[in-house]
């Protein structure tokens, strides 16, 4: 979903990926960074210790490059069928 949106809206995408346990280090928790799994754009925090839709994550990167809000696409089997 994120190189993807990356791609879509021609931003930098950075990927932080360690150990499981290096995010639960003293070491790390003094870094002030997120917990993962977390998402910043920009400056700001999204995200943190969840997930998050790919809409609403469109949005918020939409909100902070100044673009306008991108339509809710339908999704799910029943939201093609009945939306």
């Amino acid at each position: 979903m994120i190189p993807r949106l990356g791609k879509k809206y021609d931003i930098e995408i950075e990927t932080v990926a360690k150990p499981q346990e290096a995010f639960k280090s003293a070491e790390y928790l003094k870094s002030g960074q997120p917990i993962a799994p977390a998402i910043k754009v920009g400056e700001e925090l999204v995200v943190e210790k969840a997930d998050i839709s790919e809409d609403k994550l469109e949005a918020i990167i939409c909100r902070h490059l100044g673009l306008p809000q991108p339509k809710p696409g339908k999704k799910g089997f029943f939201g093609r069928v009945f939306g």
